[in-house]
């Protein structure tokens, strides 16, 4: 299995299919690189497509340490410098927003040509001001019953998650195979990815960030209130917004079609 080294050791899983310029595809919490089952092939036909497990998830090492946002936007570059990717179109999806902002933030756009982000929001948790984080973990104590009940009872939590996350049913078969990615991912490394996911707030960032860039927006979503994301192309310079209205959180599997598309008319600009 294709495998790249990040400088602390860990074995990060990726899979790569057609050809052309990259577009680089990073999965949300619990998942996996195969969430994108459905797109890669059509993308492939316009892109190479690589498709990444973070640390933690997937065919990727789970250690015992690095599951800050920033150590996985220094996995990201180590994939890049790695495959000696350049000209990248980076896709993020959930937790694969902040991951990307962290890139930026730290390396700036070395390698990369533009980025889309996927229905994320730039602070999860609520304050006295800010009310469009997580609908369950948006505090610490929202972050405490998230990990009891993840490490109580993993497969009911992965049940409801992934059911959470989809605005119509995912049939039998593909609902099976998408549970059985999430049950790689050990309780150990979901808690500590989403305790410092948690706490972070990209607002005073994002609106330093020059990189041409997308945010869809999922009208559907239940998990982000669909203004968290909004917020993003509302305040970040060339930051342009799709809308997506009969899609929950995985806008990949409810509008599989329009997702495509608009990928694709993206990468061709």
């Amino acid at each position: 299995m294709p495998h790249v080294t990040a400088n602390d050791g860990t074995r990060l899983y990726y899979e790569e299919h057609g050809s052309g310029r990259p577009l680089v595809m990073i999965h949300g919490w619990t998942f996996s690189g195969r969430f994108f089952h459905r797109n890669v092939p059509a993308l492939a036909e316009h892109a190479r497509v690589i498709t990444i497990d973070l640390r933690g998830h997937g065919r990727s090492d789970k250690p015992d340490h690095g599951y800050r946002i920033p150590r996985l936007a220094a996995d990201l570059r180590d994939l890049m410098d790695a495959l000696d990717l350049d000209d990248v179109t980076i896709l993020g999806w959930s937790i694969g927003c902040p991951v990307i902002w962290s890139y930026l933030e730290l390396f700036g756009t070395t390698r990369l040509r533009d980025a889309i982000f996927v229905q994320q929001t730039p602070r999860q948790y609520f304050s006295t001001k800010w009310k469009l984080g997580h609908a369950a973990c948006y505090d610490q104590a929202g972050l405490a019953e998230t990990v009891t009940q993840l490490a109580l009872s993993p497969k009911e939590f992965d049940e409801s998650n992934l059911d959470g996350c989809a605005a119509k049913p995912i049939p039998g078969e593909e609902r099976r195979f998408l549970l059985d990615e999430m049950a790689l991912s050990p309780t150990h490394a979901r808690a500590a990815m989403m305790a410092d996911h948690t706490v972070h707030d990209w607002r005073d960032v994002i609106p330093h960030f020059q990189i041409p860039a997308l945010m869809m927006v999922a009208e559907k979503d239940t998990v982000l209130d669909p203004k968290g994301p909004a917020w993003v192309p509302a305040h970040m310079p060339n930051c342009e917004e799709a809308r997506f209205t009969d899609s929950a959180h995985m806008i990949f599997l409810d509008e599989t079609e329009k997702f495509n598309r608009t990928v694709v008319e993206f990468l061709a600009r």
